[in-house]
């Protein structure tokens, strides 16, 4: 997120319950093939941050050049155990479907969190902007990553030009 004090550690915001999975490697890109990466240490929490130390940097200046996002590999997380529970990965690509009919809205192109709840953000298959559909039991019916569908129900709340 930010450089602190001034022997370059940095902040990191963690989108993980389990900090144990920033222990290993955290890679720079998406694709762990690509083995960007980059060892940190975490040090204290300090609010929403966790104070860590980059390896090899010890400057506020190198700690600005490495802002990024940082990933775990796939193989690190744990197994999903509840049936409504899923990794955002997961729904990224899957079909967005109306209840019922069947019929196509759009791809998942994202989900993002505002600040409100999660948020499926949706491609229409016609083309034109990208939507929002709140990933919540009163517009999301059935996920079924074997079909890689998504069913979704009051879909005329939603503005699809």
């Amino acid at each position: 997120a930010s450089t602190h004090g001034v022997k370059g550690l940095v902040k990191i915001i963690p989108y993980c319950d389990d900090l144990s999975l920033l222990k290993g490697p955290l890679y720079t890109s998406e694709n762990p093939a690509d083995n960007a990466s980059l060892t940190i240490t975490l040090k204290n929490s300090t609010g929403k941050y966790i104070l860590a130390s980059i390896e090899g940097i010890t400057t506020p200046e190198d700690a600005k050049k490495l802002k990024c996002s940082l990933f775990v590999s796939r193989e690190t997380l744990p197994n999903i155990e509840g049936e409504d529970t899923f990794y955002i990965e997961d729904l990224v690509g899957l079909t967005a479907k109306t209840h019922g009919h069947s019929d196509i809205l759009g791809i998942i192109i994202a989900v993002n969190n505002f600040g409100a709840g999660d948020l499926l953000e949706i491609r229409p298959a016609n083309g034109g902007e990208s939507f929002y559909v709140p990933f919540h039991n009163d517009y999301v019916t059935n996920i079924d990553l074997e079909e890689k569908s998504v069913m979704l129900r009051n879909t005329e709340l939603f503005r699809m030009e």
